[in-house]
């Protein structure tokens, strides 16, 4: 059976589902296609950190009553190295951005149900299986749902279904260039129902590896260790996770308070970027066209910042009959893709221990710390790349010498 829309979306991830609603705001119609249960999208933890700009785009789709009532506003961050922390006023240096902690499920959530609210279509379980006629006026995506095969014809494609998916695997390899990160440890992450013994975040380095405690809620904390790549679940029992963290985050007059852990993941830290994020009529947002060491709090912000930039492109096209922003598209993306990667490689490497480097390289990590607390400046430069660089800054900054020493 073939069906017919504007916009086929795959994916109903946070990029997926945005699109849906901002696209639908404006008349434009779409179906979202998505492989897993509902129940699965909706409870896997991801993200919780919001930039200033994912906020305002969750504001534009009206998405947001929840996330204001519920989101944890920050108007700082603190880094801290071997028990020196050093805060860095987000607000103070940016102009007034901040972040808001809310967790990346809870934004799905709110999502969904705009999406259901609107009846427009979404479907569970639907797994896209092949894409064709991309060069076409008419792309189509094959895909089974509840047993049967189906077609869904449209004007467009937009490949939001994650490293995994279909979509970018539908770019011939020929055309693509992947640039690919492996970085030598992976993060331990627990949610522990306790409240969070910071108001603010704290990442830090420790000679015996790193640590951050962030936050779901004000009952819930969410903290991490840096562990090694061999490393499993049963090599991390409860108390050694609560000795590591007290080690690592500690520091004069100051206390963690331990809870019931709830949940325990590790997660590899690689990054990744694959180029085009286009061919024909598809367009990738998200995870199918990079990732991010998670050190920058950066993966849900860069698809949402993918999705504006696409829905911006389409809305283009199919109001004013411009193209310009399509084809445009994997240029706009690539300018704040790789200012990214490079903000969270440096976050990653500035609060990691590596024992793999040299002394020499030791000196410099510590250098870089101390150039934070003593340089407004280079405080600055963090502080506007955490809150969310607005798109003339991201062009610029893609384009200079990384102003980190």
């Amino acid at each position: 059976m073939t069906h017919h829309t504007q916009v086929g979306i795959i994916g109903a991830g946070p990029a997926g589902l945005l699109l849906a609603q901002l696209l639908h705001q404006q008349g434009i119609r779409s179906v979202v296609l998505e492989n897993r249960p509902r129940e699965r999208v909706e409870s896997r933890q991801r993200a919780g950190l919001l930039e200033q700009n994912t906020v305002d785009r969750l504001r534009q789709a009206g998405a947001t009553a929840r996330l204001d009532q519920q989101g944890l506003v920050h108007d700082g961050v603190i880094l801290s190295y071997n028990g020196q922390r050093h805060r860095i006023d987000l607000a103070a240096l940016t102009g007034g951005s901040r972040v808001t902690i809310y967790a990346q499920t809870e934004v799905v959530k709110d999502l969904i149900q705009l999406r259901i609210d609107t009846g427009e279509p979404i479907l569970f379980e639907a797994e896209a299986t092949r894409i064709e006629g991309l060069d076409s006026s008419t792309p189509l995506i094959h895909y089974v749902h509840k047993g049967e095969n189906h077609t869904l014809a449209c004007d467009f494609v937009a490949g939001c279904d994650g490293f995994h998916g279909i979509s970018r695997k539908t770019i011939p390899q020929s055309m693509t260039t992947v640039y690919d990160k492996i970085y030598p440890y992976c993060w331990l992450g627990i949610l522990a129902k306790v409240p969070p013994s910071t108001h603010e975040l704290i990442y830090a380095y420790h000679d015996r590896g790193f640590a951050l405690h962030s936050m779901r809620s004000p009952e819930v904390s969410r903290l991490y260790v840096q562990c090694d790549l061999t490393d499993t679940l049963d090599d991390w029992p409860d108390e050694r996770i609560w000795a590591e963290l007290q080690i690592r985050l500690g520091t004069t007059g100051w206390t963690l308070q331990e809870g019931p852990i709830l949940e325990k993941t590790i997660t590899p830290m690689r990054s990744f970027v694959s180029e085009p994020m286009q061919y024909g009529r598809l367009f990738l947002a998200g995870d199918s066209a990079h990732i991010v060491p998670p050190t920058g709090a950066k993966g849900l912000n860069m698809a949402v910042a993918d999705t504006g930039q696409l829905f911006d492109a389409l809305i283009a096209w199919y109001q004013h009959g411009s193209s310009s922003k399509l084809a445009d598209y994997t240029a706009c993306c690539m300018r704040r893709v790789w200012r990214v990667q490079e903000f969270s490689n440096f976050m990653t490497e500035l609060l990691h221990h590596n024992p793999d480097k040299s002394l020499f390289d030791a000196h410099l990590q510590a250098s870089r710390f101390n150039q934070l607390i003593t340089s407004p400046t280079a405080s600055t430069v963090v502080a506007e790349n955490y809150v969310g660089l607005a798109a003339k800054k991201a062009g610029e900054a893609h384009s200079s010498v990384p102003t980190y020493a």
